[in-house]
Parts: structure tokens; sequence; C-alpha cells
């Protein structure tokens, strides 16, 4: 099985934004910290959990266990829906992607275990504004 901490981060509501990925099990561990542009951190929480999928795909995981500590991310995954307009290109490509797995599951997780989802997440954010 392979486990996918994921965590979004914005230095403003919106501003400059980065995900976090962590990424262990089958054989693998993978840490990716990418900048995403300005934003706000429920899109950056969002842009997280699609790019933590499409990273599962890549690897030919069949199994996933995927962990946030966003609870509007969990809870659209789960109830297969959300309220915000902003939100659903995101909720309906995560599902597309849930597709290809034989076994999918998501945990809300509170922020102190998901410290280096969300270290990877400050990271890119950090590099960025170094590189200015």
């Amino acid at each position: 099985m392979l486990e996918i901490y994921i965590d979004g981060a914005s230095a403003g509501n919106p501003g400059p934004s980065g995900i976090g990925l962590f990424i262990k099990g089958e054989g693998h561990h993978l840490q990716i910290s990418e900048y995403i542009g300005e934003t706000n951190n429920h899109i950056a929480e969002f842009t997280a959990l699609v790019r933590g999928l499409e990273e599962a795909k890549k690897l030919g995981a069949t199994l996933i266990s995927l962990r946030s500590d966003s609870k509007i991310v969990v809870a659209s995954i789960e109830k297969s829906y959300v309220k915000n307009e902003e939100f659903k290109p995101f909720l309906a490509q995560a599902q597309t992607l849930i597709e290809d797995f034989e076994l999918f599951f998501i945990k809300w997780i509170p922020e102190k275990e998901n410290r280096a989802a969300d270290a990877l997440a400050r990271e890119a954010i950090q590099k960025k504004q170094r590189t200015k």
C-alpha cells in the first residue's frame, strides 16, 4: 500500500502558495515540494490532493491510503460533494483519478501528524521567495 501525506500552504490568502507530498510504501520514499503560484490555502490543499493522486498513478500503485489535515478536502472526497464552485474541478479530477485504484482510503489527520508534507509545502514558498 502506498501512503500519501499531502498539504498545501499559502503565505497570505491569497498569496504565494506551495504543495508538499510525502509518499512512502511499495519501495518508494518520495518528497515533493512544488510552488503553485498565487492562490489561497484551500486551492493549495486541493492541488496537493490531485498532484498526490497523479503521482500515485505514475508509480503504478493500486492500493492508496491518502492523509490530509484539510477537513474540507477529506469531507469533499468522502461525500463526493463540494459546495464551492471554485473547488468542483479539483473534486472531479480527483474522483476520476481515484477510479483507477483498486482500493482508496482517505483520512483526516491532525497537523502534528502531517509535519513532513507541511514542511515541504512551506519549503516551496520559501524557495520561490528567495529567488525573487
